[in-house]
């Protein structure tokens, strides 16, 4: 990893320096040789949507906010069943070489466990098959029902061990209850012995916090998504999870849920007598066990914040698609005023590592 210091003053020399920027030594904008890897990109399945339909048509008050848009958008969903050539079309518009592909958001999780199992091993069976029919271009995340914690641990390990999958992807709180529960920690123990990450994925706040982000859609991308996983990944660092699985390596999209700029503040509490019985302060966790991506947050000042905060090997380009655009992305991350070795980390060798692919 850069020391950051030294990563800093040498971005200010560039920055004032006419002689460095015109010989493009450090930061150059030769961008045609990375691979470009997206790593939080959506898909689904007809039977998904269809189980979804009736189980917000039959409980519809079960799950605050499951029955808008765009849960019910057709032409959202008509985008996320294609796992083929316009699909690859779109990415190649954006140069994406490859897609790590995930369910689309709340997955499987609402449903009761037989069922939510049963449809996580029609997923990823469909998932695997996709991938190989474009080995090249797709890679995936398993879907598992964490409602029978036992048996989302067996789907773990057919679906990296059978079917060649990348990791997992769960969609945060299940039911309004979240991972920090020991009674969920057989996950963690399978992700942790086959080396694979879990990417926490945000969704709608829980019926016990929901109301306040009730008003201007701020139950979710707006705000209630970061709002949401943001507290499931502190409740994790907070709950020992790290301490008991200090090899489990957690990924958190969009810049890291703002948890970067928290940090100092969250040492200083931690700090004080009684607070906490883990052993290491917060900052230490997320920077040993945690990665994050650039989902739908294309921005250069935050971009550097990160870098600066956690460092180029535990960021990973991301576009968040259908939900953002590629090519935005694409273009964002190519004109960044960040070196060709952090590009080619962020886009590429990161993924390539953490995801074994």
């Amino acid at each position: 990893m850069v020391d950051i210091k030294k990563r800093i003053f040498l971005k200010k020399v560039l920055l004032t320096s006419p002689l460095l920027m015109s010989t493009n030594n450090i930061f150059s904008q030769n961008i045609a040789s990375y691979k470009r890897i997206a790593v939080e990109e959506t898909f689904t399945i007809p039977e998904i949507v269809d189980a979804l339909r009736d189980y917000v048509s039959n409980n519809p008050d079960a799950e605050p906010g499951l029955s808008a848009p765009p849960y019910i958008v057709s032409e959202t969903i008509n985008t996320l069943y294609d796992l083929g050539k316009e699909r690859i079309s779109q990415m190649d518009k954006a140069n994406i070489d490859l897609q790590v592909l995930s369910l689309w958001s709340p997955g499987v999780q609402i449903f009761e466990p037989t069922q939510a199992e049963e449809l996580s091993i029609l997923v990823n069976n469909h998932l695997a098959e996709a991938i190989s029919n474009y080995p090249s271009r797709f890679a995936g995340l398993a879907t598992i029902a964490p409602q029978n914690p036992k048996k989302a641990g067996e789907e773990i390990e057919r679906a990296i061990n059978n079917l060649n999958l990348n990791g997992v992807l769960i969609n945060s709180h299940t039911k309004g209850e979240f991972l920090d529960d020991p009674k969920f920690w057989t996950i963690f123990e399978a992700a942790e012995s086959l080396d694979i990450p879990i990417y926490l994925h945000p969704r709608i706040p829980p019926k016990s916090m929901y109301q306040p982000y009730s008003k201007y859609l701020m139950d979710r991308a707006l705000w209630g998504y970061a709002a949401e996983n943001s507290l499931h990944a502190v409740r994790l660092i907070m709950g020992g999870v790290f301490d008991q699985f200090p090899n489990l390596k957690i990924i958190l999209g969009h810049m890291g849920e703002g948890i970067p700029f928290w940090l100092s503040r969250m040492d200083s509490v931690a700090k004080r007598p009684g607070v906490t019985k883990i052993r290491y302060l917060p900052s230490e966790y997320f920077k040993n066990n945690f990665f994050i991506t650039t989902s739908a947050m294309f921005s250069d000042p935050i971009l550097d914040f990160c870098l600066n905060v956690v460092g180029e090997e535990r960021i990973m380009f991301a576009v968040d698609s259908p939900f953002a655009s590629s090519e935005d992305a694409t273009n964002w991350l190519d004109k960044a005023n960040i070196s060709d070795h952090e590009k080619q980390l962020i886009y590429n060798d990161n993924a390539v590592k953490i995801f074994n692919l």
